[in-house]
């Protein structure tokens, strides 16, 4: 079936869906017989009595008045709202109660035949955590919640993350691990999307770990990991959605905050300025990032001895030895600095029609020079690398929202964006030895990409409703790779054009979408179906360049969940997700800066497909609060990187290697007992891969795991100290296995009566260095390397507040959840160098 007709009958359909429900909902239950009858409603809204948040998904329990036995019920939506519909005049008690939140009672409530409907306004919900003194009660909200579709950290609460950056905010939260470069795991995989204020942002379109780096700690409020997200979610992403939100807020009056950090390793300062006034808002934020420079030692090894003993890795990249094919030793000395901006402003030009738009740019670069000295088989060489990387772009988003007057849940949004990218990566390679050279090696990478999207949500009698949406992404991708050979006659840099290379990526995603929320005898059940077509084409100046090529995708998902009395909650789900390789993957620019360890990516890399099924159980036990899940997740055409190796040079490339099938289970307790919180908990899950490399059949089996711990102790109400470890096993792929990391901290702050505070922090106080080694297996021969990083850091932060907060956010309504992003150094460079060896050699 060609495309048009896909989408034209995707689009009747859901233009038919519109129509049906619309009717039903106007007319109610066609060929029905009843008449009118005298009952009323109990309607209200949930809200967090500290942070003025909205709670959804609580229990709301309508109860004979003085009775115990519940008559009816319903769970609160997601803007807190509740409605008890067909309630008979009478007298009632009301009991409400959510995981986190002490239970609340509203006794006294009567309909009466004259005025048969009773609306509770605003019902404040109190956290069970609390501090109670003589005089005064002050409460606090938990750091970290499970809610009924994703887990949130409060970053905001959390003193020891003050001065860092969104790494070490992601390393806190239950079931995300970051390893050193700042690669981003959920469940043991990389394939997550990241969004900032529930949209896309162009900073990730190529490489997160970079990006991240540059994201200040103090700009994030708080994180929200989805791991089953629902069909009006874009299908990218089969480990999840990773939502950052960050404290960019639309308020009424003026309001800001001024953070700054200084410490040994890196320093940041970010500001905020809020302005709102009736129906308009405006907000300006800005930040600046700094990493001092340092020095790091950088060894590697490859030998066709398969069963040496190479835990010596700087032994043996600096001595001779026969059954070594290639080896090194050396320094890298690595600083980055980087900024961001952003403004946005609303209108609300009635209480049926707004409009919201915001602009951002950012730009980070990074300097690096390293020395080297090793072997290559029985001659000697060494190689000065020296390079920059700059990175700049920009993202534009407009929202127009409409509500509809006879049902203010009937919603229509209308959204635009457009992002652009741009990667500018320099080196400059002097050699001695078997590959003696001088020569500049360049790579320029641009990506633009524009997004439209519409989505309606639409009531279906008293709690149902219906959500359908179409999108269409436009991406243009391109990528110039130069290399030139420093001329002796000349005296200069001559390009040579045999090596050189422009190629162009174009992809471009049509979607459509339809979800139907119910309840189902007390359960709530969320169903869905998402079409996705992709179209694909290349342009370059070889052949492998030249192709074009389309799939259609079908993404079903379903999740049922149960709240169960004694605040537990029980949940099932399943999804079907998909995983599109990124520019980092597909771009075939042939990176030799290192000529024994060459890179490069592969546009004709297919996407991953991902099932999984998650079963979740939340309960309270002994004052202790446990959130749990066990999953299964079955993903095929894998995408891994490869390394092959002949004559000791290695070819490293990433290809869809084969399948796995992955079982894991999360567990995350928290207890507090008196001024102090504990929190703890881990994630353990198989690696179980089946694939071919270079036409041989391989496999690999491995048990993964992380273990974490945090807590928190207050004290006074103004001064707190928070800390956290954890611990991560080493990740497989078919070829072996990278590096294991592990990190702990502490942080105090003081809160001051002016709306200042000032903060401390230490970062792994009683260790110097770390090392991180990884080892990779193939057909013949055998990888070692190692990197030892400065790693003890000590910081010290102040934070100001000034002006009136009354938070009203805003968020876009375009997500854009459908690539597999890069990761580690060297965005943009096919690959972005050999796993082990892609630091600055």
């Amino acid at each position: 079936m060609r495309k048009s007709e896909l989408m034209k009958n995707l689009f009747t359909i859901i233009l038919c869906i519109i129509i049906t429900s619309t009717a039903q909902a106007q007319f109610g239950n066609w060929g029905g017989n009843s008449g009118p009858k005298i009952k009323g409603k109990i309607t209200g809204q949930l809200i967090d009595s500290i942070s003025n948040e909205k709670i959804g998904f609580a229990t709301i329990a309508l109860l004979k008045s003085g009775k115990t036995k519940e008559i009816n019920g319903v769970l609160s939506g997601d803007d807190g709202k509740f409605k008890l519909a067909d309630v008979k005049v009478g007298k009632y008690d009301l009991v409400v109660s959510f995981l986190g939140y002490k239970d609340k009672k509203i006794t006294e409530i009567e309909l009466t035949k004259k005025k048969p409907d009773y609306d509770l306004g605003k019902v404040l919900l109190v956290s069970e955590d609390y501090l109670l003194g003589a005089v005064e009660i002050k409460e606090k909200r938990s750091l970290i919640e499970n809610k009924v579709d994703r887990i949130v950290f409060n970053a905001e609460d959390d003193a020891s993350i003050a001065g860092g950056d969104a790494t070490d905010v992601l390393r806190k939260v239950p079931t995300l691990s970051v390893d050193l470069d700042g690669n981003v795991s959920l469940r043991g995989s990389q394939n997550v999307r990241i969004l900032i204020n529930g949209k896309p942002s162009g900073m990730f379109s190529a490489n997160v770990a970079d990006a991240l780096k540059m994201f200040p700690a103090d700009q994030i409020k708080k994180v929200e990991v989805i791991t089953s997200p629902g069909a009006k979610y874009d299908g990218e992403g089969s480990a999840g959605i990773i939502n950052i939100e960050t404290k960019k807020e639309n308020i009424e009056g003026v309001a800001g905050s001024i953070n700054a950090s200084v410490g040994n390793r890196q320093s940041n300062a970010n500001g905020t300025l809020n302005i709102g006034k009736g129906r308009f808002g405006f907000t300006a934020n800005g930040a600046m990032y700094y990493s001092h420079p340092r020095d790091a030692g950088n060894c590697f090894v490859r030998s066709s001895d398969m069963a040496g003993d190479f835990s010596d890795c700087a032994g043996f990249a600096s001595n001779f030895s026969d059954n070594v094919n290639y080896a090194f030793n050396g320094i890298t000395n690595t600083s980055r600095i980087g900024f961001n901006t952003t403004g946005s402003a609303f209108y609300d030009f009635n209480a049926y029609n707004a409009i919201n738009t915001s602009i951002s740019y950012r730009g980070w670069g990074s300097d690096y020079d390293s020395d080297i000295t090793g072997q290559y088989f029985i001659e000697e060489f060494s190689r000065d690398n020296t390079g920059n990387n700059l990175f700049s772009g920009y993202d534009w988003n407009t929202d127009y929202t409409k509500k509809f007057e006879n049902n203010d849940k009937r919603e229509l949004t209308v959204a635009v964006q457009v992002s652009g990218n741009i990667q500018n990566q320099e080196n400059e390679v002097s050699e001695l030895g078997p590959f003696s050279r001088q020569e500049l090696i360049n790579n320029d990478g641009d990506n633009l990409e524009v997004t439209a999207q519409i989505d309606y949500v639409h009531p279906i009698g008293k709690s149902n409703k219906l959500e359908i949406g179409a999108k269409t992404v436009v991406r243009n991708i391109d990528s110039d790779s130069q290399f030139s050979f420093y001329d002796d006659t000349s005296n200069s840099y001559t390009l040579n054009q045999d090596r050189s290379n422009l190629f162009l990526y174009d992809q471009d995603v049509y979607a459509g979408y339809v979800s139907y929320n119910f309840f189902f005898k007390k359960l709530n059940i969320v169903t869905g179906l998402r079409y996705e077509r992709t179209e694909i084409n290349g342009a370059g100046d070889l052949d492998v360049q030249q192709f074009s090529f389309a799939y259609d995708n079908f993404l079903p998902n379903i999740a049922i969940s149960k709240t169960l009395k004694g605040f537990r909650t029980l949940k099932l789900s399943y999804s079907k997700r998909i995983q599109r390789p990124s520019l980092f993957f597909i771009n075939p620019f042939r990176n030799t800066t290192d000529l024994a360890n060459i890179t490069q990516g592969n546009p004709m890399l297919e996407p991953e497909l991902t099932n999984q099924f998650e079963l979740g159980y939340n309960t309270n036990f002994l004052g202790i609060t446990m959130f749990g899940s066990a999953y299964y997740k079955r993903t095929t055409e894998i995408i891994e990187q490869v390394i092959l190796e002949d004559q000791g040079i290695s070819q490293s490339t990433y290809n869809n290697v084969g399948k796995n099938n992955s079982i894991g289970v999360n567990l995350f307790l928290t207890k507090s007992i008196g001024l102090l919180t504990l929190r703890g908990g881990g994630d353990i899950y198989t690696y179980d891969a089946t694939g071919t490399i270079d036409g041989r059949e391989v496999s690999n089996s491995a048990l993964s795991y992380r273990i974490f711990t945090s807590g928190e102790f207050s004290f006074t109400g103004s001064l707190k100290a928070d800390f956290f470890g954890f611990f991560q096993a080493p990740r497989f792929t078919l070829q072996g296995e990278q590096a294991s990391f592990s990190m702990y901290g502490v942080g105090f702050r003081k809160d001051f009566k002016n709306n200042m505070s000032l903060g401390i922090r230490l970062i792994e106080p009683f260790n110097e260095n770390k090392s991180f080694d990884s080892d990779i297996t193939g057909s013949d021969f055998r990888q070692v390397s190692s990197f030892v990083l400065p790693f003890r850091s000590f910081g010290v932060n102040f934070r100001y507040k000034f002006g009136k907060v009354d938070f009203k956010q805003r968020k876009s309504k375009i997500r854009n959840t459908d690539q597999k992003a890069g990761e580690g150094d060297g965005g943009g460079q096919g690959g972005g160098g050999q796993q082990g060896n892609n630091r600055g050699q």
